[in-house]
């Protein structure tokens, strides 16, 4: 069985807006923080670095860390995927590209991505999405 989750990257995350992040936002829902493994909540900014496998075969790694520092007398309490710009720029995406990371049977993880084919325009309103979701994958 594979698991997968998939976000549809903001421009910030691509960073095209020329500001600064630490990474991708990974919200704090259970079931996308489930694709991840369980970090320890009693140490400041834990974080595990994870391989992921591209469609051509090459391995790149990610960190996913939570930003817990509030716990510790600072102001964050988030989770991020970061160490993400090597791919993002690697493979040029954009704001509007979908980032598709997969868990496979046997521990095996999988990165890909779908271009944004056609702007969704609704009423004169272009739509964009930014959220996470669930992919609903089974073999």
């Amino acid at each position: 069985m594979i698991s997968a989750i998939s976000k549809v990257l903001s421009a910030n995350d691509t960073g095209e807006t020329g500001a600064h992040q630490a990474g991708i936002l990974v919200p704090k829902d259970p079931t996308i923080l489930s694709f991840f493994p369980t970090l320890p909540t009693d140490v400041k900014n834990p974080r595990i670095h994870l391989y992921f496998r591209d469609d051509e075969g090459s391995q790149w790694e990610f960190a996913f860390i939570y930003y817990n520092n509030r716990q510790f007398g600072g102001t964050r309490n988030e989770y991020r995927l970061t160490r993400m710009t090597p791919f993002i720029n690697s493979n040029g995406l954009h704001e509007g590209d979908e980032l598709i990371l997969e868990k496979h049977d046997g521990g095996v993880r999988t990165v890909r991505f779908k271009r944004r084919h056609t702007p969704v325009v609704t009423d004169g309103v272009l739509t964009l999405g930014t959220a996470w979701k669930v992919v609903g994958i089974e073999k």
